[in-house]
């Protein structure tokens, strides 16, 4: 793939966390695959495949807790002919929801990090791999117990 390719997947993979959902329907293998470390409010998640089940996830886990995230690339894309890999940063302000979040963090603005590596298949994301900074989310949220995985 081209540099300008790239850079026009990042957008799209960008507008799509930064919640325009339909994008999943023409970015997005059937058979899409989330490789993510399970969370403990969240089992789940490290199980995620398919495009509907992306869709849910981002529409009805992370921005319903900041309806107004946005996403912006401080690393990359650095890409091959199959891959992908960008450094992120999100900011938004939380809304609330997150299990034993400080009451006092709702309205408080919000920013953390994560990489983001994917897997291209005839210009469509058909693997995802995340590694994201939740330690310091939860900081800012006020978490004081993470709660061990089942």
């Amino acid at each position: 793939m081209t540099s300008s390719q790239n850079a026009a997947l990042l957008a799209q993979w960008a507008d799509l966390w930064g919640g325009k959902i339909s994008l999943a329907d023409e970015l997005v293998t059937d058979d899409f695959v989330t490789h993510v470390a399970p969370l403990p409010w969240a089992p789940d998640v490290g199980k995620t495949g398919g495009r509907e089940a992306l869709k849910q996830w981002i529409s009805g886990g992370y921005r319903g807790l900041s309806p107004d995230m946005q996403f912006s690339a401080d690393v990359g894309p650095i890409a091959d002919e199959h891959y992908m890999v960008v450094r992120w940063k999100v900011e938004g302000t939380y809304n609330g929801g997150f299990p034993g979040a400080s009451p006092d963090a709702v309205g408080r603005k919000v920013a953390f990090t994560g990489t983001d590596t994917v897997r291209i298949e005839d210009g469509k994301f058909a693997e995802y791999w995340l590694n994201v900074d939740s330690l310091f989310f939860l900081q800012q949220l006020g978490v004081k117990e993470v709660p061990a995985l089942a």
